[in-house]
């Protein structure tokens, strides 16, 4: 097997944070290793900040605001910085691609291929869409002008979870930085190196210092902080639901804008007239993709009777033939869970899914590739059958590669079952009936809904969730909505 090696020197300011346009250390000096899911072992250390780290954090982004050059640069300049970092991003592709593997475990066959191109087109996206955000005059009655303006809000604080470290950074600060906001982003403490590595790409396309801010660190301190921070006018978060209504409750004081990307339970449903090779590909990349560590994973599988034992025998087969390795080596599809927490919270579902009367058809536990270190932290691909929706497993999001199958008989029953949820980000339908498919789609309460395809995305098309999913949108011209306010001018006339 081929294995990409990352350099000795992976971050040209390891152990640093990155505010007002300098890399400092932590106040205190504190640094963690930054430790790899492949072997457990470190990869650089990365600074611990404080509190007060945060609020220097905050006070640069909101000099930059107020003082600096940015929110008054027009349109088209701020478009071609941020086209100029796209460039980096695609300049250093594969080393920014190594990077997201080697943190989070994701195999190098998607960031090279997903995460680390998508990153670029996210910046050039929005490079080009903002310069088509403008007001527009109106006619009150009484004979005055009236018109509107769309101006950034200020400071944003975009808090990213593990699991798309890169992809789930750059939706946010994209946007923010093209409506002309500064950005404080705060990254998971798991998977912190691509931040980092961002930032040092800002740096070279001289971005005005305090435009990116990036604080390492705990995750619930850093969190609680900049909540609470009156000079932060936004919060963009993804993450759990129980973390983003925490969230919610404590920005409340200071009133500030929040958008929410929590998690999901998403049915992918499939209908006994499908496509069953297509059916089974999208099902079996649905929950597998990025080891389940993605919020619209296909966790609930569900299975018309005309086909459930059959598509249920051949996931069943595919599960136990597939074995995770190592993500560096560009063959590998599945790798290891990004955390030892993640890894603990996904076997501890094991346990619940038995005790419930669901039956363990394949996975159910971690693994150790040949030639691996034992401390690397993979699990089986898992599939529980006889599910009933109303079990843990089956309501609960586990956020890892754990299936579970639940038969139904018709076109009612499975809108009823995929709706029997508290959340509602995505779903997927596979039928060759197109009436069937559009009915469906219309009665799924869901953010996205996929048919005879799953896990697509772009940079131009909004995903977000219903119910406990969250709300506000990301990627398309929403999400550049959500980064700014509108102000109405009157002009008197007499």
């Amino acid at each position: 097997m081929t294995q990409r090696v990352l350099s000795d020197r992976p971050l040209a300011n390891p152990g640093k944070l990155f505010i007002g346009g300098r890399w400092i250390p932590a106040r205190d000096g504190r640094t963690e290793p930054d430790v790899s899911p492949i072997d457990g072992q470190e990869i650089v250390p990365v600074a611990q900040a404080s509190a007060a780290d945060a609020d220097a954090a905050v006070t640069a982004a909101r000099t930059a605001y107020e003082e600096g050059p940015w929110s008054r640069l027009s349109a088209q300049e701020r478009a071609l910085r941020l086209n100029r970092v796209g460039e980096l991003i695609e300049r250093d592709l594969e080393e920014i691609a190594l990077l997201e593997t080697v943190d989070m475990g994701k195999p190098f066959a998607f960031s090279s291929t997903v995460d680390a191109p998508m990153a670029a087109q996210l910046m050039h996206y929005y490079a080009g869409a903002v310069t088509r955000v403008d007001g527009s005059s109106r006619a009150p009655a009484g004979g005055q002008l009236a018109y509107t303006l769309r101006e950034p809000l200020g400071v944003v604080c975009a808090i990213t979870p593990f699991n798309f470290p890169l992809l789930l950074s750059m939706t946010k600060i994209a946007p923010a930085l093209a409506a002309g906001n500064t950005v404080v982003h705060k990254p998971s403490p798991a998977t912190p190196l691509t931040a980092l590595k961002i930032a040092e790409l800002f740096q070279e396309a001289e971005i005005p210092d305090g435009v990116l801010n990036v604080i390492t660190g705990p995750g619930v301190e850093l969190g609680e902080t900049l909540t609470d921070h009156p000079g932060i006018d936004k919060i963009a978060f993804t993450g759990s639901t129980a973390v983003g209504q925490s969230i919610i409750r404590k920005s409340a004081g200071t009133l500030k804008k929040v958008t929410m990307e929590l998690g999901g339970k998403s049915a992918n449903i499939v209908f006994a007239d499908a496509d069953l090779d297509a059916a089974e590909e999208l099902a079996f990349f649905g929950i597998y993709y990025n080891k389940g560590e993605i919020c619209t994973a296909g966790s609930r599988l569900l299975l018309q009777r005309p086909i459930h034992d059959e598509l249920v025998e051949r996931l069943v087969r595919r599960a136990a033939a597939l074995r995770p390795g190592d993500p560096r080596d560009p063959g590998t599809l599945f790798g290891p869970l990004a955390h030892q927490g993640q890894f603990d919270k996904v076997s501890s579902y094991i346990e619940v899914g038995e005790k419930e009367g669901a039956v363990l058809r394949a996975g159910g536990a971690g693994w150790t590739p040949e030639g691996a270190s034992s401390r690397g932290l993979y699990f089986l691909p898992t599939v529980f059958t006889g599910v009933d929706n109303s079990m843990r497993i089956a309501q609960e999001e586990i956020f890892g590669p754990v299936l579970s199958i639940i038969p139904f008989d018709t076109e009612e029953d499975a809108v009823r079952i995929a709706n029997d949820s508290a959340y509602g980000l995505a779903a997927g339908v596979h039928t060759k009936d197109l009436r069937r498919a559009h009915r469906v789609a219309s009665q799924i309460k869901a953010g996205t809904v996929w048919v005879n395809c799953y896990n697509q995305y772009d940079p131009s098309v909004p995903y977000g969730g219903y119910k406990a999913s969250g709300y506000g949108r990301e990627c398309g011209p929403e999400s550049l909505e959500s980064y700014t306010q509108t102000k109405s001018v009157w002009i008197g006339m007499d």
